[in-house]
C-alpha cells in the first residue's frame, strides 16, 4: 500500500505544474511579447467592465477557416464555451471549461490575454487580436474569470498561478 502511494507521489511531482492548460493543449510559455500585458487595475472586480465582458462573449461573433477548408465559419464565444445543460460541460468537446477554478485559476493574465488574442493552434479557437481591441479582450476575461467563482466578481491573485515566459 505505501509502495503504490509512494508511486503515485513520484508520478504526481514529475508531473511539470506546466503540463495541462484544461482544454487538450500544453500550457506553453507566453511569448515575450505578451509577458507585460496585464489586466487594468481594478478591472477583475468591477461590476460594469464585467458586464460588458459578458456582453461581449455572448455577441462577438467573427468567420475563419477551420484546418483549411474551404467551408467559413461563424463563430463566437458561446459557440464553444456554453455550457451544454444536458451535457453539464461545454458545446464544443475540448473547450476550455471556465466553471474548473482548478484548471482556469492557473493561468496567468498574460497567458490568457495572449490565447485570446492569438488563438490556439490546432483547435476551433481563433485569434482575436484583429476582432477586439485590447479593452475587450481583457473585459472577456475579466467575465469569463467570474465562472470559476460562482458567477461572482474575484481577484486573480491564486497561488495556483504558473507564470513562464519565452526564454
Amino acid at each position: 500500500m505505501q509502495k503504490r502511494f509512494f508511486v503515485v507521489g513520484v508520478a504526481l511531482m514529475m508531473l511539470s505544474p506546466l503540463a495541462l492548460a484544461g482544454a487538450g493543449e500544453k500550457m506553453k510559455p507566453v511569448p515575450k511579447t505578451y509577458a507585460g500585458k496585464h489586466m487594468p487595475t481594478g478591472w477583475w472586480t468591477d461590476p460594469k467592465i464585467i458586464a460588458d465582458g459578458k456582453k461581449i462573449f455572448e455577441t462577438a461573433t467573427q468567420t475563419f477557416e477551420y484546418r483549411k477548408e474551404e467551408v467559413k465559419v461563424d463563430h463566437g464565444c458561446l459557440t464553444c464555451h456554453e455550457i451544454d445543460k444536458a451535457k453539464d460541460r461545454p458545446k464544443q468537446r475540448g473547450a476550455q471549461d471556465f466553471r474548473t477554478a482548478d484548471a482556469v485559476n492557473k493561468f496567468s493574465d498574460s497567458y490568457w490575454f495572449w490565447r485570446i488574442s492569438e488563438g490556439v493552434p490546432k483547435t476551433k479557437m481563433p485569434a482575436w487580436k484583429d476582432k477586439l481591441s485590447e479593452e475587450e479582450r481583457w473585459k472577456v476575461i475579466a467575465y469569463e474569470h467570474t465562472w470559476s467563482h460562482d458567477m461572482k466578481p474575484a481577484a486573480h491573485d491564486h497561488k495556483e498561478i504558473v507564470i513562464s515566459v519565452e526564454p
